[in-house]
């Protein structure tokens, strides 16, 4: 999505919203493009945000109006089958929706794994997918909708752990990525990096357990635990490093 058409794009959601006093929808965003949208509600005025399951990197916001609490959010969940030898990556399945003419912002996140991957797509574009898509590169796959638990994981996970003077997330970063405070900081002023898929630039705010941070050009770290200490008084830092 062109991030310099989004704040107007986003001033048009909510004004439509207002309008309607109906939930209105944009996306699928990146942390990125979702701080940029949300800077340009009002303190009075809800919105929410979603990608189809809880830890997803890209979602869907919606701008939403007083009565409305649970939206439900325009997307559909695609499976797609195939055997386990035919390897496919997430460029595979994002060249072949693309190929369709689809637009990049109605693709939310691509889950791959052996034999199977779960999309999420927006609602106008589910039915079209279902129906036209026979094969991704030269594999033949069989499509559902919907999907069933635990969802594919991207990517294998690395068990690390260090201690930190603090749980802020200068500190943090400092320690996941073996860089200097300064660093660190630049990374999170320059909005490199994102705490729960939401573009975080505040220096002082605290991560916790569960927390899922992805660092630009460093790449995506979950917090296991951090409410133990060393016998110098440091936290232990516990986290999964995705390779």
């Amino acid at each position: 999505m062109d991030v310099e058409l989004l704040p107007a794009r986003t001033a048009d959601l909510i004004n439509l919203c207002n309008k309607t006093n109906l939930p209105k929808f944009l996306g699928f965003l990146t942390a990125n493009e979702l701080s940029v949208a949300i800077k340009q509600f009002k303190v009075n005025e809800k919105h929410s945000f979603y990608g189809g399951y809880d830890t997803a990197e890209r979602v869907i916001l919606g701008a939403l109006p007083d009565w409305c609490d649970s939206p439900q959010f325009p997307i559909t969940a695609i499976t797609f089958n195939y055997r386990e030898c035919d390897k496919l990556t997430h460029r595979d399945f994002l060249g072949a929706l693309m190929a369709l003419g689809i637009a990049r912002e109605t693709i939310g996140d691509i889950l791959v794994s052996e034999g199977r991957t779960v999309i999420f797509v927006t609602n106008d574009v589910s039915k079209f997918i279902l129906t036209e898509v026979k094969k991704v590169g030269n594999v033949g796959v069989t499509l559902t909708e919907g999907f069933c638990k635990p969802l594919p994981q991207n990517g294998k996970k690395e068990s690390h752990s260090v201690t930190v003077s603090s749980t802020r997330l200068d500190c943090v970063v400092a320690s996941l990525c073996n860089m200097s405070r300064k660093q660190a900081c630049e990374k999170i002023t320059d909005g490199y990096v994102s705490v729960n898929s939401v573009c975080v630039t505040k220096l002082t705010a605290n991560v916790k357990s569960d927390d899922k941070i992805t660092i630009r050009q460093k790449g995506k770290f979950q917090l296991t635990s951090c409410d133990e200490y060393s016998k110098k008084g440091r936290i232990i830092l516990k986290y999964d490093k995705y390779v």
